[in-house]
């Protein structure tokens, strides 16, 4: 069953557009994902790597206009259809949605400008962008200061220094950059020196990756989501044009709740879509497994947590609708809210996969079933895009 079977009142766009998606999701990124699981970091991003068939059979869906919220559906609907795409490809394997997502910020940050050189330099959406923002000093705390770096303490590991007409850029950027190991665009965040050696702010800006001066380090070697290429990325000297700035310093409180809001949101979406995925595994598992004379679902004990599981992945699910059509239509974003969603998804999503893997029992913990990786997968995702507590702490400041 697709996401779009649980909706009510679809249209046939609609439809056609989510089962599109699902099926994209089903008979390509669930097989990829499970075989780039198994892989070294090398070998996911080597030129052989099925990783790339993924990227080319996303292309072809030709959904990107549809996920910026480039249709004519009210604004309702418009927040819907992102919610359904977005589970589905959640559901569909929870590391390669993430670089799939990633991968379109520079694109996003470009159209966002309305500068047409930005545009043209990377608008194309064969580039596979990364979103390169903490440090190997700064992490979480970015979002406790509310990307206030004149307040925090110690001194960015990454600055963007002011040279005429261009910025110089040095320094470098954590291991835990989203396709950071692949990436040939970034939507680059760093501090910013006017010329005067003082850092003012955090400041955005698009930065080619394909440039003398940028080097990369090895992929991280990780414990979930392996399909999601992560590494270091260092900048020597790297100069841009002033104009590839998008985000000034003295917005940099503006944007940083932009970036929050979206970020988290997206996060909540795919997630409610690994609590599905989970769920689902559990619940077929549920009704083939033969124990006491037959299928364990009859056992009220198994019954009662299916249900438990089910009740929470529908309050996720609505929790996260709600922050995507309110921070749809909000004039000002509500980044309480998206972090709500957030923190409810992922733990949703973690609880649900351990659950299910309860129910499996002794399979559950072979790599025969796919359930082991879901739980892998889920729980990093309590730490990644800022960990939970620290989130907590900045959206309670909103309160």
């Amino acid at each position: 069953m697709s996401i779009a079977d649980r909706e009510v009142d679809l249209s046939a766009e609609e439809s056609e557009i989510v089962g599109a998606v699902h099926r994209f999701a089903a008979d390509v990124m669930r097989p990829i994902g499970r075989q780039l699981d198994t892989m070294t970091p090398e070998e996911v991003i080597a030129a052989d790597s099925p990783l790339w068939k993924v990227y080319e059979r996303y292309r072809e869906l030709g959904i990107e206009d549809v996920r910026a919220g480039s249709t004519d559906l009210s604004p309702e609907r418009q927040a819907r259809l992102q919610c359904m795409i977005g589970e589905t490809i959640g559901w569909g394997d929870a590391g390669l949605a993430i670089s799939i997502g990633v991968s379109t910020f520079p694109r996003m940050m470009a159209q966002a400008s309305g500068n047409p050189e930005l545009i043209e330099r990377f608008g194309d959406p064969a580039i596979i962008g990364s979103w390169p923002i903490t440090e190997p000093d700064h992490g979480s705390d970015l979002i406790l200061f509310g990307g206030d770096l004149t307040t925090m303490p110690g001194r960015p590991n990454c600055v963007a220094r002011k040279d005429g007409d261009h910025f110089v850029i040095t320094g470098q950027k954590a291991a835990w950059v989203s396709n950071g190991s692949i990436a040939n665009a970034g939507a680059l965040f760093c501090g910013v020196d006017m010329g005067d050696g003082r850092v003012q702010g955090l400041a955005a800006f698009l930065v080619p990756l394909d440039v003398d001066g940028v080097r990369r380090g090895k992929p991280l070697d990780k414990m979930g989501q392996r399909a999601l290429n992560q590494g270091e990325i260092f900048f020597d000297e790297v100069r841009v044009p002033a104009s590839y700035m998008v985000v000034p310093p003295e917005l940099s409180s503006i944007s940083h709740d932009m970036v929050l809001t979206t970020a988290n949101g997206g996060m909540g979406t795919t997630f409610v879509g690994v609590a599905q995925a989970a769920l689902d595994l559990a619940l077929d598992y549920a009704k083939e497994r033969q124990q006491g004379g037959g299928p364990i679902m009859r056992h009220q004990s198994v019954k009662a947590r299916v249900f438990e599981m089910y009740r929470k992945v529908e309050a996720a699910r609505a929790l996260n609708r709600r922050c995507i059509q309110i921070n749809t239509m909000a004039s000002v974003p509500r980044p309480e809210l998206a972090v709500a969603s957030k923190v409810t998804s992922t733990q949703t999503a973690f609880e649900v996969a351990s659950e299910a893997m309860q129910i499996f029992g002794g399979n559950g913990l072979s790599r025969e079933y796919p359930i082991e990786k879901i739980l892998r997968d889920a729980r990093a995702s309590m730490i990644e895009d800022g960990c939970n507590h620290v989130l907590a702490l900045a959206a309670a400041d909103r309160l």
